[in-house]
């Protein structure tokens, strides 16, 4: 499923060169459910816009479900965002006063897909993550786990190649944490490959695998 190769990204700020990544090299199986940890600063943040095709990287390659990222343009890159990756952030990332329904079908309407096919398929998510109730309720109605219940539908509606988690638990309590944990756990139950970016080790436990990324570098990479 994904594939990154000698990957390294470089800054350059005037004459001072600041390395992020430095030669990071590993594969993904379709199906699993990995979890990439490091402390702030690590290269992690740097790795998860590079998966997620939100930056390129200076040097490497990487492969996503068979095309490689690395010589695509702003449009070509935003279409593989839009068609095989689910973001799920840990700000959530959520149109405030719109409902939980029009939150879920946005992804849709960037892709043309008409209005009742889009009703039907949101509200299919929103139940398997368990806002039955709360279709049409606003994003400032909701709690911090009901809004990150809202974003894991939101980026499956595609039905993407791969879920990126960004720090998911970052901004909800700790009972709320467990729960869409959970959720994550049922996901990958059901065949989706998930990639999780966190810094707590108690989050990444949920994960079959951790990659951990110190200073630029893969520093192990362990089953769990």
């Amino acid at each position: 499923m994904i594939k990154v190769s000698k990957l390294s990204k470089i800054y350059q700020i005037g004459e001072v060169e600041t390395v992020a990544l430095s030669n990071v090299s590993f594969e993904i199986k379709k199906g699993e459910f990995v979890a990439i940890m490091g402390p702030s600063g690590s290269g992690k943040s740097t790795l998860m816009h590079i998966l997620g095709a939100l930056d390129l990287p200076t040097k490497g390659n990487y492969i996503l479900d068979g095309e490689s990222v690395l010589n695509l343009n702003e449009d070509q890159l935003a279409g593989i965002r839009n068609r095989k990756i689910g973001f799920i952030f840990q700000s959530f990332n959520l149109l405030p006063r719109t409902t939980a329904m029009q939150n879920v079908m946005l992804p849709m309407s960037y892709a043309g897909i008409e209005k009742d096919k889009r009703q039907e398929i949101a509200k299919k998510y929103l139940e398997m993550v368990g806002l039955k109730d709360r279709l049409n309720h606003t994003s400032n109605q909701l709690s911090g786990g009901q809004q990150q219940r809202v974003a894991i539908a939101r980026s499956l509606v595609m039905n993407p190649a791969i879920l990126l988690a960004d720090e998911p638990t970052g901004n909800i309590a700790s009972a709320q944490a467990d729960e869409i944990m959970k959720i994550f756990e049922k996901l990958n139950n059901q065949g989706h490959t998930i990639i999780m970016i966190t810094h707590e080790a108690d989050i990444a436990s949920h994960a079959k695998r951790i990659i951990h990324i110190r200073d630029g570098k893969v520093e192990k990479d362990e089953k769990n």
